[in-house]
């Protein structure tokens, strides 16, 4: 796991040390243990590493052999058996490293070597004439660039492109609204800027001098996989893939892994399932100050499955106070503007958490895989088309309240309607819920929880695996018939896998979710701040917000929340907030 970033030239040009060295240091939290750069004619590459696989310098990056130059970061859990793959074909291997399997895996299939990779990655390659470019099938690894005719850039985060100070810092009038009214969410190619864009999930790109716009290729779609399984024979492949899954998650690395115990479901059948293979698993569990509306930890059920397992457990608690103080933190660290409660809670886990590990395992995806989220019952019961049973339930906002938001300038068309309304309609196969839970798991997820993650735990070089989000089991997910899934109030297949690993008072609880209730129910300190925030000199500037819009918020904050129970409130400080650190 580390942080890329690099610059290739089109109008003849030499490639900056000084701007590969400003991207380098912004990244230098993704990769704390080691760094170096490349550049030759026309290509610059630059690297930060975090050492999880292969220790020793062989690993070191970038990794250069004969014409070739790579940057990559992620973790590929079937490298061993490329590797062995690899050599029967004649490669000979300087090191142990995942690395090093992608550059051989290259120079044997080329630019099809994606298709032979399971992990998460975002990687470079340059090949003398081209830069290639590659994101996992999940999007668990970022990956943005910046084009000009000048010259192309691209990092594992956006600060890191920002910090070259060469970029387009209009706000997108059509991610706005995307951020707005799909729980910030904002799929690829759009960022909140207009001089960015980022590498859809799947995908691969190739710049070259003669292709400077190249077309995206999309290496990977998520197909169900038809399969005349009993209830049964489903909850056997779940439980073999989960496995298989956890064990490769957990053996591909040279350093311990540990799991982010939530007490949910989801990372409590992780501790079950590797509980048995690791000695003194390790485990982490965070909580806040509770509010009369709803309790700042889930410890009740966190504290069973540690007493089950007798893990190596960690927990802690997170006063508000400091919440409120190191939220401009978190929010710096966020490649894009985040609302979702739980980027504040990951931040805060993952700065304690890596004093103790390199690397855990998480639970996102679960949820999108396997129907669990509260919504996906009201939305199968709904009538109507596609669009109007999914936009009552997840949007945050109308299109019409999202034109009394912000300013006439960002006025425009219903881009959200017509991104969820063409995914929906494109896709051909199954029900209706299908096809949500597979726009759930191959979009919004993306750059919601997934993204998340990714940037709260990489802000303190901690490396986090999310096995649920392996793609042969989510292939193996998306066929399973929806109306199995929706069983016992949803993830069915998941609750049955569990009966033997875990207290029922864990399988049996309503859904929970990562809970930072301060953020939700918005009053005395944090009211003040987001007040402050919106009313600040660069707010009233910038013009982005209807001030008439602002006003009423603030009069009455815990009145206006979102289907998804978010403050509306807390949406428009954190953007603003977000612009103000990165010095937009």
């Amino acid at each position: 796991m580390c942080g890329i970033c690099g610059e290739l030239r089109f109008d003849g040009a030499s490639p900056s040390l000084t701007i590969l060295s400003k991207m380098m240091t912004s990244l230098a939290r993704r990769g704390p243990d080691d760094s170096g750069h490349f550049i030759k004619n026309n290509i610059g590459l630059g690297h930060r590493r975090l050492s999880v696989i292969d220790l020793s310098n062989h690993a070191h990056q970038p990794m250069l052999e004969q014409n070739l130059a790579l940057v990559f970061n992620g973790t590929i859990y079937n490298y061993p058996a490329l590797q062995r793959e690899l050599s029967s074909l004649g490669h000979v291997f300087q090191s142990n490293s995942d690395t090093e399997v992608i550059l051989k895996a290259y120079k044997q299939w080329g630019k099809d070597c994606v298709t032979h990779l399971d992990g998460m990655f975002a990687f470079a390659i340059w090949n003398g004439n081209e830069l290639f470019l590659a994101r996992d099938r999940l999007g668990i690894k970022p990956l943005y660039f910046s084009q000009t005719s000048h010259r192309l850039r691209f990092a594992s985060t956006l600060p890191a492109l920002l910090a070259t100070g060469d970029i387009n810092t209009n706000i997108d009038p059509i991610a706005l609204h995307h951020h707005f009214t799909l729980h910030a969410v904002v799929p690829a190619p759009y960022t909140i800027l207009q001089g960015v864009r980022k590498v859809a999930p799947g995908t691969t790109l190739t710049f070259s001098l003669q292709q400077q716009s190249p077309t995206p290729k999309r290496y990977w779609q998520l197909n169900p996989i038809q399969q005349n399984y009993t209830s049964n024979q489903w909850i056997e492949a779940t439980r073999t893939a989960l496995q298989t899954a956890v064990d490769s998650h957990l053996n591909v690395a040279d350093v311990p892994v540990g799991v982010l115990l939530s007490g949910g479901l989801d990372s409590s059948l992780l501790v079950g399932l590797l509980a048995d293979n690791v000695k003194d698993l390790l485990t982490f569990s965070i909580g806040f100050e509770d509010v009369p509306e709803e309790q700042g930890s889930e410890f009740k059920y966190s504290d069973q499955v540690v007493a089950r397992y007798n893990t190596n457990h960690h927990c802690y608690t997170i006063p508000n106070e400091q919440v409120l103080t190191r939220l401009p933190e978190a929010i710096a660290a966020m490649s894009e503007p985040m609302v979702g409660q739980d980027a504040v809670a990951f931040y805060l886990l993952a700065e304690i958490v890596s004093k103790v590990v390199k690397v855990v395992q998480s639970g996102q995806g679960a949820d999108e895989a396997f129907a669990g989220y509260f919504w996906y019952p009201l939305m199968q019961a709904a009538q109507g088309t596609n669009l109007e049973r999914f936009r009552p339930y997840y949007f945050d906002r109308s299109h019409a309240e999202f034109l009394q938001t912000v300013h006439p300038d960002y006025h425009g068309e219903d881009y959200t309607s017509q991104t969820i309304d063409g995914l929906l309609t494109a896709d051909k196969d199954g029900t209706f819920l299908d096809k949500v839970l597979r726009l759930d798991t191959t979009t919004l997820i993306v750059d919601d929880p997934v993204k998340r993650v990714d940037n709260m735990t990489m802000a303190w070089g901690l490396e986090a695996r999310v096995p649920f989000l392996d793609h042969n089991l989510i292939e193996l997910a998306a066929s399973i018939p929806a109306n199995l899934k929706l069983q016992e109030n949803g993830k069915y297949p998941l609750k049955a896998i569990a009966r033997d690993l875990l207290p029922s008072s864990i399988i049996n609880r309503p859904k929970g979710y990562f809970p930072l209730p301060a953020l939700k129910y918005v009053r005395g300190p944090f009211l003040e701040f987001m007040r402050e925030v919106l009313n600040s000199s660069a707010c009233r500037q910038r013009q982005l917000f209807q001030r008439n819009y602002v006003d009423k918020l603030l009069a009455a904050p815990e009145q206006y929340m979102t289907p998804l129970q978010g403050s509306k409130l807390w949406h428009l400080a954190l953007l603003e907030k977000w612009l103000q650190v990165h010095g937009l």
